[in-house]
């Protein structure tokens, strides 16, 4: 096994949360709750509740909890899944370099934690040092070209948190990541314009894999020495170099380069987005004043393109319904890109003269800067265009925390009442005093809508 995977190991198995500096340890509680958030909101997309109902869950059973109305519960492994898995579909999970970390990060260790009792310390312990890992895995590794990272080293991220949260020392949490490299999937890409759901099934898995992992490294499984790099170098990746994978160890923190959503659709998408929204402003229109609206970006945004997405979850990938969505609705919120801006027949009559075409120039810039250009010409003939480099959340570099709670808010307020909401919102900010878990599972509870 490589020096470098130990050496990480070594540390996430070791760290402690009263030796990280508090804007990092308030970083880690906004990423907490941002994923609470899409988790609740999340559980009620139609899939989402159908496979819930047909999984053993139980209202007064034993085990951990599946968050979603009626609070059932069921095995650590199968809540896991059921949590990552409506966080992945409204597509507003937070981001690291592509990866989706929080969200296969936290319903693990919710559901771990809940059942061996771990405090709130323990739980964001568990949480920031599995993110590291994700990110610091992530800086040397080559993906395939058509493969979406569901499933990949955020799973060993989530693996490497929940084996802090069973006491693993470092070469148990070494092996228990090992032997999760087995369980590594290579979802498609090609999946989100076609509508295909099973995409979110890799980030359900993660929180099996993840609960499952450190219960076979305890168990006596075995696996071989460099597990991780041949997975991530020669199976689910093209490259994987482990080179300075351990620079700056407790000084620099990859969840702090980390970036919220706060438009319900896919981050590659932003940047036209944002473009999109300065040529509002100054034009001004009503959507029945647009001849057309054209689009220069990068090539992996322009996949992005289809004017006619079949389903909820394929108009997460479609800008041309996004942008429609924004100029008629005025948001990209999750209460604006919902289910009924599919059949709004002005949102579709919209998205019709919408096109997205390639600049190669553009291309070249990547994956550092991912620029768009955008142009709308009105049917009175004026004309007015902007363009970003990046998505403006990214490269303003602001405050994201006001931005974070009233996301928060709407998200979980599509389950609790306002002041159900209040409260676990304030229960997350002190959550490093929580005894266990089940604080935040009772607060839930007791917030419950009749």
């Amino acid at each position: 096994m490589g020096q470098e995977i130990e050496a990480l190991a070594q540390y996430v198995a070791t760290a402690r949360w009263e030796d990280v500096r508090t804007a990092v340890q308030h970083r880690t509680k906004l990423v907490l709750l941002d994923t609470l958030g899409v988790i609740l909101a999340g559980a009620r997309c139609q899939d989402v509740q159908a496979l819930r109902e047909r999984s053993a869950c139980t209202t007064a059973g034993t085990g951990a909890t599946v968050l979603a109305p009626g609070w059932p519960q069921t095995d650590p492994r199968v809540a896991a899944m059921l949590n990552a898995l409506a966080g992945r579909a409204i597509e507003m999970s937070e981001g690291l370099r592509g990866l989706q970390s929080g969200v296969h990060i936290v319903p693990a260790v919710l559901a771990v934690g809940e059942c061996r009792k771990s405090t709130g310390r323990q739980m964001l312990e568990a949480v920031l040092f599995g993110y590291e890992v994700a990110g610091r895995l992530s800086k040397g590794f080559t993906p395939r070209a058509l493969s979406h990272p569901n499933g990949q080293i955020s799973l060993l991220a989530a693996v490497a948190a929940t084996s802090r949260l069973y006491g693993l020392d470092a070469k148990g949490l070494s092996l228990a990541m090992r032997i999760a490299t087995t369980a590594l999937m290579t979802p498609s890409y090609t999946s989100t314009a076609a509508g295909g759901t099973a995409l979110n099934l890799p980030t359900g898995m993660s929180g099996v894999v993840a609960a499952l992992a450190p219960e076979m490294a305890l168990a006596g499984y075995c696996a071989q020495d460099d597990a991780i790099e041949e997975a991530l170098g020669k199976l689910v990746g093209e490259k994987f170099e482990a080179t300075d994978l351990t620079e700056g160890l407790g000084e620099s923190w990859q969840i702090l380069d980390g970036y919220f959503r706060f438009y319900a659709c896919c981050n590659p998408i932003y940047p036209a987005l944002d473009s999109l929204q300065d040529v509002l402003a100054v034009l001004k229109p009503k959507p029945e004043d647009i001849e057309r609206i054209d689009v220069e970006t990068f090539a992996f945004a322009t996949n992005m393109c289809r004017q006619d997405p079949i389903n909820y979850f394929a108009s997460k990938y479609s800008f041309p319904h996004a942008a429609a969505t924004l100029i008629v609705r005025r948001g990209l919120n999750f209460s604006k890109l919902d289910e009924s801006s599919l059949n709004d027949p002005m949102i579709s009559e919209l998205r019709h003269k919408i096109y997205m075409t390639e600049d190669p120039s553009m291309t070249a810039l990547g994956p550092r800067l991912k620029p768009a250009r955008v142009k709308v010409t009105l049917t009175d003939g004026r004309q007015a265009a902007a363009e970003c480099e990046n998505c403006k959340r990214d490269s303003q570099r602001t405050d994201p925390e006001p931005q974070v709670r009233e996301k928060f808010r709407e998200l979980a307020g599509t389950i609790l009442p306002s002041e159900g909401v209040h409260q676990i919102e304030r229960a997350v900010d002190r959550c490093e005093d929580w005894t266990g878990v089940d604080e935040l599972l009772v607060l839930l509870r007791r917030h419950a809508p009749n």
